[in-house]
């Protein structure tokens, strides 16, 4: 295995797959990641932004399981940033695994949604297309820079009905209520790892612990705000189980929430990693997709009026 890879995140990739599957991942860190957009249907169609794509020289490929996912396998974002439907904010440059929680999520118009970690704004506009802006987005940022950030993106994308509060989510009222919710968890980036490429993350005991007490508080505060008998969405870029499985099942015992099943079916062609909670989704990073876990969670009760 390479030796680039931080001793503590080798460690726990050993202890938690195995060598062999070990071996995999450390591949794909290796791997040059291939740009990749989502095209914004707010503002355009799909054919027309690969009419556009092909006419500029960059060539893209589809994904089989969203029409507005794009792979450029020879163009970089500086290519695409340099195109007019870059500025009218046509597409959106987004990691494919990054894609998956909105989908999942499957808010629809005229709900409630809270977007907890929202900058720097890739999901919160995804969700705003899927529903033809028709939800009501409440969109959280701790960070004042990360939150004009956002309010940029939600400008340029056209993504109406969000209100955008720079507050950290574990701050809000518990007299909140929301249909649906996203938490995509600040996490130690253990999905994203590309070996020979310079990186802020750190990868030891101290630092884990440090998040994964952070996730436990989103989420903690996520099924509290979330109404019964309705769903949320769990994410991080991360692929260690202290950050994803250990944790929800931790947690989701004692507040009242309950795996919702994906059909990784419903997602040809995306990369897994075994999970040890069934019906999760852990994406193995590779050329085309950053490592990344993903859960369904339903609070207990029955839906009310």
């Amino acid at each position: 295995m390479p030796q680039e890879i931080p001793p503590f995140l080798r460690e726990q990739l050993l202890s938690q797959y195995g060598e062999d599957v070990t071996a995999q991942i450390a591949s794909g860190y290796a791997q040059r990641r291939l740009t990749s957009l989502r095209v914004n249907r707010l503002k355009a169609e799909p054919q027309a932004v690969r009419g556009a794509l092909t006419a500029a020289g960059i060539a893209c490929e589809g994904v089989a399981w969203s029409g507005d996912a794009l792979v450029l396998p020879d163009a970089d974002e500086r290519a695409v940033a340099a195109l007019p439907l870059y500025e009218r904010g046509e597409v959106y440059m987004q990691n494919l695994s990054s894609m998956l929680p909105p989908l999942l999520l499957c808010a629809q118009p005229g709900e409630n949604v809270l977007d907890m970690a929202a900058a720097p704004g890739g999901k919160t506009t995804q969700i705003a297309a899927l529903t033809g802006n028709g939800a009501m987005i409440t969109a959280c940022e701790r960070n004042a820079a990360r939150c004009e950030r956002l309010r940029f993106n939600l400008q340029r994308q056209g993504a109406q009905r969000v209100t955008v509060m720079n507050i950290d989510a574990r701050q809000l009222d518990d007299l909140f209520a929301f249909d649906r919710i996203l938490l995509d968890a600040p996490c130690s980036g253990s999905g994203t790892v590309q070996l020979g490429e310079s990186s802020r993350a750190r990868f030891d005991r101290e630092t884990l612990a440090r998040v994964t007490k952070t996730q436990e508080a989103l989420l903690r505060k996520a099924l509290r705000l979330l109404r019964p008998g309705h769903e949320m969405v769990y994410s991080t870029c991360s692929i260690l189980a202290a950050e994803n499985e250990a944790l929800l099942r931790r947690v989701l015992p004692g507040a009242q929430g309950e795996i919702v099943p994906i059909d990784a079916a419903a997602f040809p062609g995306v990369p897994l990693l075994p999970t040890a909670l069934p019906g999760t989704l852990c994406v193995m990073p590779d050329a085309r997709y950053e490592g990344f876990f993903a859960a369904r969670i339903r609070k207990k009760g029955a839906k009310r009026g």
